[in-house]
């Protein structure tokens, strides 16, 4: 691939800021410094970025679809399409997340997420939420599809998947969840406690170290028992979803999330559904009718039903929300997910890295996204 270079732009790259300052790539990125110090070179493509920011590829890893697109569709090209649409928000990465249906369909699901992988979709590695979750705090998990965690059906749902499951929502609670627990460990899938009713004292001893959209569907907290929330609040080690949208989460208690665990223990995520960047109207989840409406999403009796929301306004948010650095949203949607799942070529932005970034305007609009040295605005 050519080289090529972005020059005159504020870069956040996750570890520093350079504040005039050019990145030169191709697949992987070459070189990061300041222009004072830029030599141009012969035969590469020079962007000029005057006015904007550059910040790392952003990271989504609990997303069910959206242009009309569902994990659950079992579709590949479905998968692909999805990466390609993210860009325009600034996603270069993403997990895409199944939900509590029959286990022929959880199976289907998966078998075509590793297909899309081979076809080259823009993601590293699968979220499977559910079923193994509590019928208490269902949301919008089918109960009649909620079983109680199975090593042997989730090994071969793994084998299905081409060992790409990475990430397990599962309620801690419930019959066989701590062999379960354990059994992911043993295999390098990180376990998340979601959709669950338990209280603090059946988290004490375990070691859950992620924690499924924050908030939503889980015991909250009360003074007589902290609850789901009030232990992961509390637990320095746990890395806890949000999503940014100012409906599942009021911005305040998005705002006590960031104070009590401080920026590299959050993960902002979208939990979008098939209607993102669709028209408001009738849609579908999980076999369930879902209406969207004025930015949300929701079941038949107003149960919230996943979001609506691009991961470029999630940006955008968790700063208005928190009144948090660009560089601490840079952690929450990029480098945090990066380090957590072990993905070494991508978050923050350092030589030999994957040439993953998103050009923002002033504004943190979403001007150009870069994936492997592609540019979005160049139409591949």
């Amino acid at each position: 691939m050519k080289t090529q270079i972005v020059i005159n732009a504020k870069i956040y790259t996750g570890q520093e800021i350079v504040e005039n300052g050019f990145i030169r790539y191709a697949e992987t990125i070459k070189e990061i410094g300041l222009m004072a110090q830029y030599v141009p070179q012969e035969n590469e493509t020079v962007f000029d970025a005057t006015g904007k920011i550059v910040i790392p590829g952003m990271i989504d890893v609990h997303i069910h679809g959206g242009y009309d697109i569902d994990a659950m569709d079992a579709n590949s090209d479905g998968l692909v399409t999805l990466g390609k649409e993210m860009l325009k928000e600034g996603v270069t990465t993403y997990f895409p997340t199944t939900m509590t249906q029959a286990p022929e369909a959880i199976e289907a699901a998966l078998t075509a997420a590793k297909e899309a992988k081979e076809k080259g979709a823009h993601f590293e590695y699968i979220h499977l939420e559910g079923p193994y979750v509590s019928k208490k705090r269902a949301g919008a998990q089918p109960l009649e599809h909620i079983v109680p965690a199975n090593i042997e059906q989730f090994k071969q749902w793994q084998e299905a998947s081409g060992n790409l499951i990475k990430l397990v929502t599962y309620a801690p609670e419930e019959e066989g969840a701590l062999e379960f627990e354990q059994y992911l460990a043993e295999t390098g899938v990180v376990g998340t406690m979601g959709h669950t009713d338990a209280i603090d004292g059946q988290l004490k001893n375990r070691k859950i170290t992620h924690a499924t959209h924050l908030y939503n569907q889980m015991r909250g907290l009360h003074h007589r028992e902290p609850g789901v929330v009030g232990h992961v609040l509390l637990n320095p080690d746990v890395m806890v979803e949000v999503i940014t949208d100012g409906i599942h989460i009021h911005p305040d208690m998005v705002k006590l999330a960031y104070k009590l665990k401080g920026p590299k223990k959050v993960s902002v995520i979208t939990d979008a559904m098939r209607a993102k960047g669709l028209e408001d109207g009738l849609y579908e989840l999980g076999g369930q009718p879902v209406h969207v409406k004025d930015g949300s999403a929701r079941l038949e009796d107003g149960t919230l039903a996943g979001s609506i929301l691009k991961m470029d306004q999630a940006f955008r948010n968790v700063i208005e929300f928190t009144g948090c650095s660009i560089e601490d949203a840079v952690l929450m949607t990029s480098v945090n997910q990066a380090e957590e799942f072990g993905l070494n070529n991508k978050g923050a932005l350092a030589v030999g890295k994957d040439a993953d970034f998103v050009v923002m305007n002033e504004d943190l609009h979403v001007y150009d996204t870069v994936r492997l040295g592609i540019h979005m605005k160049e139409g591949k």
